[in-house]
Order: structure tokens, then sequence, then C-alpha cells
């Protein structure tokens, strides 16, 4: 380590800069939204496995609820637009424009060119939870999703049910594509129900026992049609390992809720991003 500089403290005590001030977000009608859930009719369900996942669609307009059934379990949450693959869920955007977790009246944002809100989320029960004092929080957008080749660098082996691979089927099998061509389209995730954080000493990646329990749910308002696809990970609630059938795993249920006519009068879905797309040329 090189000696620090005589004004070392100064320079560590400049205040933080917000990078993307977000303000000036269109906010979305939570209270439109809750009136039209009141009287929506579930009009589809899945079941996640345990160290499986499973593939879904929701229309715009619908909601979709992810809801802990039997046991502590965290799903990792992959979403496309059901039109074209090549939009999908922009974890990173995600986390710069709301945070490094995700609650109640955020958006879960979709990739360039696009760049508009794929789908808003309109309840979560673990929203009592906040900030713990390691700095964990639930429903993160930090991590990527457990697969076979970072546990192939680490631990060797081949291991077959990482979130990656499990989603890679779901989405192969949902689409009828080969799993060489469904691969490339399973992208970061949204760890839903996932308690996480960085450490303090050194801003390592952790995970920590999920505080879900069943009942627990996380619903979402589509905002454009969707594919999603969702793993049981095989680390269940993530409080010692994954990428292992060490762990205690559990199913995830999805399912899906339609509005009645009229209930989402005034409603549009998002538009593409207005950028131009010319690059400066």
């Amino acid at each position: 380590m090189t000696q620090a500089p005589e004004d070392a403290a100064l320079r560590r005590a400049v205040p933080p800069v917000i990078c993307y001030p977000n303000d000036s977000l269109p906010v979305p009608d939570l209270a439109l939204y809750a009136g039209a859930r009141a009287g929506a009719e579930k009009v589809a369900e899945v079941l996640a496995p345990p160290r499986e996942a499973a593939s879904f669609e929701v229309k715009a307009g619908q909601f979709f609820r992810i809801s802990c059934v039997g046991g502590p379990q965290v799903g990792d949450l992959n979403l496309w637009n059901a039109r074209e693959l090549g939009e999908r869920f922009y974890s990173g955007k995600t986390r710069a424009l709301h945070g490094t977790h995700v609650t109640t009246g955020e958006r879960l944002w979709s990739s360039f060119p696009a760049l508009r809100p794929m789908a808003t989320i309109t309840d979560d029960s673990l929203s009592w939870y906040g900030i713990d004092a390691f700095g964990g929080s639930v429903h993160d957008v930090i991590g990527t999703r457990c697969d076979p080749y970072t546990h192939n660098l680490l631990s060797g082996g081949q291991y077959h049910h990482c979130c990656h691979s499990n989603l890679t089927r779901a989405l192969a099998d949902h689409t009828g594509m080969s799993l060489a061509e469904a691969e490339p389209h399973v992208h970061d995730v949204l760890n839903v129900f996932m308690c996480t954080g960085f450490t303090r000493d050194t801003g390592q990646y952790f995970m920590k026992a999920s505080p879900v329990r069943p009942g627990d749910y996380l619903e979402l308002f589509a905002e454009i049609d969707l594919i999603g696809a969702l793993s049981a990970c095989p680390g269940g609630d993530c409080s010692a390992e994954h990428s292992s059938d060490s762990a205690a795993c559990h199913p995830l249920l999805i399912e899906v809720f339609a509005p009645v006519a009229g209930a989402l009068a005034g409603w549009n879905q998002p538009p593409v991003n207005g950028y131009d797309r010319s690059h400066g040329r």
C-alpha cells in the first residue's frame, strides 16, 4: 500500500454527489394501479420448483406476484419484452436510478435503446426491512446470478442448477430455442427476497439469511408485454452458500392477475426512450 498524502483526510471528506438525481423520473400512478389491482382476477399461475426455474407471460396492464410458499427462498428474476427479446431488464441502470435494492413505487428499467419501465413494484410485504446494521437490504439489483462458470472458476466441477442455467433452460423451453440460442438472452437479475449488501472493510458483496417467510410476496405491474423467468435459487435463503445441493430449498409461486375492463382508464404503455440515436453524427 502506498503512503497516504498529507491531505488524505481532506480528500476522503469530500461529500458524495448522487450520480443520477431521479426527481425528474416519471412517477407511477400507484393509486390507479391499486384500484385496478383491487378488482383484478387471477388468470394464471406457475410454480418454480426448488433449484429450477419457471417461465411465465404477463400482458401489459396485468399484475404478477411472486410469493414465498414453502419456506425461506430467494428467487432470481429475468424479464424480456415478449415481442422483442433484445429489450430486457437492465439491472445496472435500475440500480443507478433507484439504488442497490428496490421496493414499492420503484421500477425495473429495460436495456438500451428502449430504456423505459418494464414493470413497477406495486406491493412488497418486506418493505419494513429497510437497511439493517450490516448494510443489508432486500430485493437487490447488485448481484448478477449464481452461474456455473464462476462456480467452475472458484470451485471446479460442473453444477447445472445455478440460476443462470435454470433461467437458460426455462427460456429455451418457453420459446423453443436451443440452449445455445437462449443463453445469450439470460441477463443480470432482480434478486427477489435476497438480503445483500457490501462489507465496509473489504467492499465485498455479501448475502445473509433472507427475512422472507411463507406468505411474503413481491408484486409488480407489467408496463409492457413481458416474458418472465424465475429461478428458485439453489442457495435457498442464501444464509450460507449457493451453487450446490446442500441448502434447504423451496418453491416460489408466480401468479398473474388481470384487472377488469376500464380499471386502467388513462394509463398508457411507456414509450421507448426519446433519444434520437444519432450519437453525434
